[in-house]
């Protein structure tokens, strides 16, 4: 479980946050700040992980709160909700290392996205001792490898996809044929491999091809979790 502090002075953006956090598995809601010192304060006293953290706040700016992290060599990650929008400060944001920025006002989906890329680095990390340089690209660095269009290819319907989906999400836990998905979606395994080959694309599936000594190969997809937040785009 994530611990989370909240930075904000508005009341009503505040209990958005808190709203917004809540619907999100993984993430618990350890401490609120209105201010700067405040959450200096309750850092001496709370054991926190990511802060969603104002700018503009009375007193001190959310980027003092940035440099004293830093200064004190703090392991925490920060998340920047603000309405400042021009780059100056963005980029004194990004040189203090930042995982997100969200420039209000926002939209849940803006939030969720932001939440679940940071909870799927951090699962990551802590499974890992060593990556490769293809990993720490993917991973770590946001370098996808696979272009994301902005519609479903051709052929293809965000409802049958949406059905496929939550069949994978039953059998995640182990590998699974193309077969399996075609029975239980109702569909054709020609049309059921087109929307597996639409995940393993995004990079969501990996494919391994079992040869048996008679018949036809068998495919075997394996789901990699750390690039499912890709799908968002097309359900």
């Amino acid at each position: 479980m994530i611990k989370v502090m909240i930075v904000e002075d508005d009341p009503m953006v505040a209990e958005i946050n808190k709203q917004y956090l809540s619907k999100i598995d993984g993430f618990r809601l350890a401490a609120t700040a209105n201010s700067v010192d405040e959450a200096i304060r309750l850092l001496k006293k709370e054991e926190i992980q990511l802060i969603l953290l104002d700018n503009f706040m009375p007193g001190k700016l959310g980027i003092e709160l940035l440099a004293y992290l830093r200064k004190n060599d703090l392991e925490i990650d920060v998340i920047i909700i603000s309405a400042a929008s021009d780059l100056e400060r963005i980029q004194k944001a990004l040189r203090y290392g930042v995982v997100d920025y969200i420039i209000k006002p926002f939209e849940f989906e803006r939030f969720n996205a932001a939440l679940a890329s940071y909870q799927q680095k951090t699962m990551f990390i802590e499974k890992q001792k060593a990556v490769s340089q293809q990993e720490l690209d993917d991973f770590l660095l946001n370098r996808e490898e696979h272009a994301i269009a902005e519609e479903l290819p051709k052929g293809l319907t965000k409802d049958t996809l949406k059905q496929v989906w939550e069949v994978v999400q039953e059998l995640k836990e182990g590998p699974f044929s193309t077969d399996e998905i075609a029975n239980l979606v109702g569909v054709s395994r020609v049309s059921a491999r087109k929307y597996l080959n639409f995940l393993r694309d995004l990079g969501i599936l990996d494919v391994k091809v079992i040869y048996g000594t008679v018949g036809r190969p068998v495919y075997q997809h394996e789901y990699n979790h750390y690039k499912e937040h890709l799908i968002k785009n097309f359900l």
